[in-house]
């Protein structure tokens, strides 16, 4: 890495050398710090000593897989991953974000397409990391009380369920962030493309059923019973929150985790 360079560092992860090299030199000409990494057995073992910013990451490579690679990252990280690859079947697009990819980016492509990618991905979490508590979190916390269950802090990427840690995505904490924000509105799936990604030429409406399916199965992993969000036929998704979710039920599994009834009403 060029520490004489003080922007995000991204970690290019691509076994051709002139493509790397390549999109090394775009990187640093919008002033990002940039190391390049050809061998998958070494990815982790980098991700874990330095910390990039942001990966972009080749799924055919020597050593390791890059869909494996993905899924051991996601196990330990939240950092963005954008997948750079010549295989451009919906199955491996699909399992690509699936396991915690943030972007896909389709070979050839122009340089220039990767950077505005990173650019996009990086300045939503930059914006998410100025508002705090800002307008995901206040809204997620409003006043009424109808999203009470959850805690959203784009801050430090941080997002409860009864004061649990859900561990999402990036792109899975925008999505929370969204649904949780408007319970009861019924979101169809290309809105939902929109707002997740700047440039959602390349994902499908599929890409959305693969985050809300990743997301329902965390939410599922803190409250088994509950399914948060609706199936709509032929439209797209909505959040529910029912009568008991309104009231304090943060507070109420508290009380009852300790063993304790809750107060009788007056």
């Amino acid at each position: 890495m060029n520490p004489d360079r003080p922007g995000p560092s991204i970690l290019i992860v691509e076994d051709e050398p002139k493509l790397s090299a390549l999109l090394a030199d775009y990187l640093h000409a919008d002033g990002y710090a940039t190391a390049i990494v050809a061998d998958g057995r070494e990815v982790v073992p980098h991700v874990r000593a330095h910390a990039p910013s942001l990966v972009l990451l080749d799924l055919m490579l020597p050593g390791r897989g890059g869909l494996d690679i993905c899924r051991e990252l996601r196990g330990f990280s939240t950092i963005p991953v954008i997948i750079l690859t010549a295989r451009v079947d919906e199955i491996d697009r699909l399992l690509g974000l699936e396991l915690g990819a943030d972007d896909y980016v389709c070979k050839p492509f122009s340089p220039r397409e990767v950077v505005a990618r990173v650019k996009a991905i990086l300045r939503r979490i930059e914006q998410a990391e100025r508002k705090g508590k800002g307008e995901a979190g206040h809204e997620a916390n409003a006043a009424d009380g109808g999203a009470a269950p959850f805690e959203i802090d784009p801050e430090h990427h941080v997002a409860r369920l009864d004061g649990r840690n859900l561990h999402l995505t990036p792109v899975e904490l925008r999505l929370l962030a969204l649904l949780v924000a408007n319970p009861g509105r019924i979101y169809s799936r290309d809105f939902l493309l929109r707002r997740l990604y700047d440039d959602h030429r390349v994902v499908t409406d599929r890409t959305v059923d693969s985050h809300v399916k990743n997301l329902r199965r965390k939410l599922q992993a803190v409250r088994p019973e509950r399914d948060f969000i609706r199936s709509i036929y032929g439209v797209g998704y909505q959040f529910e929150l029912d009568a008991e979710d309104a009231g304090n039920p943060a507070d109420k599994h508290a009380d009852k985790n300790a063993g304790s009834p809750p107060p009788p009403r007056r």
